[in-house]
């Protein structure tokens, strides 16, 4: 976690870190006799299993099957204590404790004094402390008892609401995956997970500063609305001058005199000032232009000219809305930037480690550029999780990378009633502010399937009349964001149908606004994808198991087994082994040995995935987003991840790169007939010749067709392929490829071509050993030469079995015969690169169907 003590940008006043000298003990609670009475020294921020695992107390919670082991967390009360040295306030001067997180039910005390108790982790606390620290040496306690014990308590007293998994986690405002999830493991993290510091200010303090940025003609507006504290000490009772500036353009008002402010988080005054910058720069997402930022200033001071608080936001100026017009297909759902219509080539994101506060920026990075090398242009925050650290959404404004921000509701039925009211509407007023900067930031969304959940899973009989949550998203929620952010978006849930209310349309309608779809994980096959056109599919997706390095750092060897107590334990999914297995049998063997079944159910994630990408992108724009989950994984499991908990890229990664190119080419089927469809996500026309091939196994030509090529930007044609093309005689040894383009002998990536095959691999004619194969070292690494004497389908080189930090420039390589492909692998292995010869580090589909470890034969 970035250690900041104020909120990014506040530069006056100062604060003074109390983030030295914690110690952690457990005072309640099943807790293991190895641990009572005992005091270990605390990260601030930080939290218990953090500071445990530091002291070697406890085994890493992500291997083997010590999560169950650490099951006693769950119902543990903790105390975190330090001492600090500072002075006592000046007769002028306020001094506040803030607490930027704490999670989740604490009490804090200061000098003996209880001056704080909180229940929610996705807010902050300021409480005035002036007449309480002291000249020298000042002690603060922070007691944090069971989250899941408080839960319950309120689940006691307000009645049960309908939930997935077992704990109650919606009676509490905590990161709902803590307690668990089909991805994440049950550790209920309790800690100080955000900065803690003293802020000593005088007169007055910019208590929030919102930012409002719009564009009028070609001219950048911002209107920074700020509230403003005063201390009720001493000369506060003054006018004061409220400047901004952005862009070498400044503006100022008089923030006139109020009364006393004492009350803590009370605002005297609130003032508008606004300022225009001429010709300014739009910011754009990824692929559409530049994202420029502007850095805006902020100040509050004397009419002297002494500056008594100061900010610092970045901020970039762009209009956005979501189109949700109705029409002849149902109800839309485009996310539109600057008056473009955009087509979302997202992932769902989850928190990207289970424990917290070891992300931190560089690791935010990682994950984003993983993303965007991905070719994705929006990251939807998922509302089981938590509102980022600003990090995650400044490295987004830099990259391009539209975010869709949940508030933090999940899968489960929310009591409307206190306490958990008011935290509801603390947070997200609290959150709003926090996060409208940032120009990445596009859509606010209410809730993750909660009013599909009252529709569809037997919410209403459960219920008998208690509130659901229906009042925060269509009221309270709605209402937060109109008044502190109305230049962005907002949508009721996901799913949802615009314009209805719970008891309409149903929220999971596929022709109405966003749509979810795990049918094809959970009962079907995945070429059901197929069976709606949805106006806007906002989570789909495929299961796999993460890469081999990643299991066999997480896992014993004897573990390393489909039915194993420690690999069901990272397989979070009901049922999840057997739906992989199911999903396998319509297309590739279901294989016994449980390497060759790693990677066919790790190609199966891939294709099934790409198949779902490429149906949804074939319908813009009537089809207008596809937010694949899960681009992350917060610890090593099987999930729907296309980068594991170890920071891998799976072999989804590679697929997610094809399926969401800015050109693609793609067979689908129109009109009751394959045709061939050609997506342009370019400003640039596209034009050239496809050529359409009907070819044998080997390579031999059936037919062929040439069809002009013209594209328009951002727009999709369809190619009508001739019969003889697609009058196939031998399903099982034919293929149609099309392209546009000439890659060349060794493929040069100038090239855009869709393979098709009219069965599944299980019934294609694949002969052994036509692949041939070589390495040799160079610098950085390996290169390793693929040439194919008949079809090889999705050649990987699985390059983290020999060598856990080797990466590789690409996987899933589909050759024809004759082809030569170079994979290139970064490694710092010494030797004659061999091993990745290997036929359980080099695979492929055509050895999965007959029998043999690679269908590849070295050569030199």
């Amino acid at each position: 976690m970035t250690d900041r003590t104020h909120v990014p940008g506040t530069v006056v006043p100062a604060s003074e870190h109390l983030h030295d000298g914690w110690s952690l003990q457990a005072v309640d609670g099943p807790v293991p006799p190895e641990l009572v009475d005992r005091t270990v020294p605390a990260t601030v921020p930080g939290s218990a299993h953090t500071d445990l695992l530091a002291a070697g107390l406890i085994p890493d919670p992500y291997l083997d099957r010590n999560e169950t082991a650490l099951a006693w967390a769950h119902r543990t009360d903790w105390r975190w204590t330090t001492a600090f040295t500072t002075t006592a306030a000046a007769p002028d001067e306020r001094v506040d404790l803030v607490l930027q997180g704490l999670d989740t039910v604490a009490t804090v005390d200061l000098n003996g004094t209880e001056v704080a108790r909180t229940a929610n982790q996705h807010r902050s606390y300021r409480v005035d402390v002036r007449e309480l620290v002291a000249d020298g040496e000042n002690a603060l306690t922070v007691d944090i008892r069971s989250a899941l014990e408080h839960a319950e308590e309120v689940e006691r007293d307000l009645g049960r609401r309908d939930h997935v998994y077992p704990h109650p986690f919606n009676m509490v405002r905590k990161m709902a995956c803590s307690f668990g999830w089909d991805w994440g493991p049950d550790l209920q993290t309790a800690g100080i997970w955000r900065p803690v510091a003293l802020e000593r200010w005088r007169v007055a303090r910019l208590a929030q500063v919102r930012p409002l940025v719009t564009v009028d003609g070609t001219a950048g507006v911002v209107r920074v609305h700020v509230e403003v504290e005063r201390s009720g000490l001493g000369d506060d009772d003054v006018d004061l001058v409220l400047r901004a500036e952005v862009a070498g353009r400044s503006a100022e008002v008089v923030v006139p005199r109020g009364g006393s402010g004492r009350e803590v988080g009370g605002s005297d005054v609130s003032a508008v000032v606004e300022v225009t910058v001429p010709d300014v720069d739009l910011w754009w997402p990824r692929g559409y232009g530049q994202q420029p930022l502007y850095d805006l200033v902020v100040e509050l001071a004397r009419p002297g000219g002494e500056v008594l608080a100061r900010v610092e936001r970045r901020i970039g100026f762009r209009t956005v809305e979501v189109d949700r017009t109705p029409d002849e297909h149902g109800t839309s759902f485009t996310v539109v930037v600057n008056g473009r219509p955009v087509f979302v080539r997202g992932a769902n994101w989850i928190p990207d480690d289970h424990l917290l506060t070891r992300v931190d920026r560089d690791r935010y990075a990682r994950r984003v550029t993983q993303a965007t090398d991905a070719n994705i242009n929006l990251l939807r925050i998922w509302g089981g999780g938590i509102y980022e650290q600003h990090d995650f959404y400044d490295v987004c404004d830099e990259a391009g990378v539209l975010v869709w921000q949940d508030f933090l509701f999940a899968c489960a039925a929310y009591a409307e009633e206190e306490p958990i009211r008011g935290e509801v509407e603390a947070e997200a007023r609290e959150n709003v502010v926090r996060l409208m900067s940032h120009p990445s930031l596009v859509l606010w969304n209410g809730a993750n399937e909660n009013v599909w959940g009252y529709r569809d899973w037997g919410w209403p009989e459960q219920l008998e009349g208690r509130t659901w949550g229906l009042g925060y998203y269509t009221e309270l929620l709605p209402g937060v964001v109109a008044d502190l952010d109305p230049t962005r978006p907002y949508s009721m849930n996901s799913p949802y149908t615009p314009g209805s209310d719970a008891e309409g349309t149903h929220p999971n309608h596929p022709d109405h606004g966003t749509h979810h779809e795990w049918e094809c994980w959970n009962r079907r096959d995945y070429v059901h994808y197929r069976d709606d056109v949805p106006r806007f599919c906002s989570e789909f997706g495929w299961q796999g198991p993460a890469t081999w390095a990643t299991l066999a750092r997480a896992l014993p060897a004897d573990a390393l087994v489909k039915e194993s107590e420690a690999f069901l334990l990272h397989q979070k999914a009901e049922d999840g082994n057997g739906k992989l297995d199911r999903g396998l049998e319509p297309h590739l063997p279901v294989p016994e040995d449980f390497e060759d079944w790693h990677w066919a159910t790790s190609l199966n994630q891939a294709r099934a995935v790409a198949f779902a990408v490429e149906h949804y992108r074939s319908w813009w724009p009537r089809t207008a987003g596809s937010i694949v989950w899960q681009l992350n994984d917060c610890w090593p499991v099987t999930s729907w991840a296309a980068i594991d908990g170890d920071e891998r890229p799976k072999p989804l990664w590679f697929a997610l790169r094809a399926a969401y190119a800015d050109r693609l080419l793609t067979v689908q089927p129109r009109d009751g007939r394959a045709a061939a469809v050609a997506v342009n996500d370019t400003d640039a026309e596209w034009t050239g010749v496809a050529v359409a091939t009907r070819t044998g196994l080997d390579g031999r030509v059936h037919a062929s067709a040439s069809i002009e090529l013209r594209v328009e930007p951002r727009s999709v044609t369809v190619l009508h392929l001739p019969d003889d093309v697609l009058a196939v005689a031998h399903p099982s040894r034919e293929v149609l490829v099309v392209r546009v383009g000439d890659a060349g002998p060794a493929g040069d990536g100038r090239e855009v071509r869709a393979v098709h095959t009219w069965v599944e691999d299980t019934e294609l004619a694949y002969e052994d050993d036509v692949l041939d194969v070589s390495v040799e070292p160079v610098e950085g690494g390996f290169a390793v030469t693929l040439t194919a004497r008949s079809l090889v389908r999705d050649v990987a080189l699985l390059v983290d079995k020999v060598d856990a930090l080797a990466q590789v420039d690409d996987q899933l390589v589909t050759l024809l015969p004759g082809e030569t492909r170079v994979l290139r692998v970064r490694s710092k292995l010494a030797g004659d690169g061999s091993a990745f010869l290997d036929p359980r580090v080099l695979r492929s589909a055509n050895a999965l169907v007959t029998g043999s470890r690679a269908g590849a034969a070295p050569v030199g």
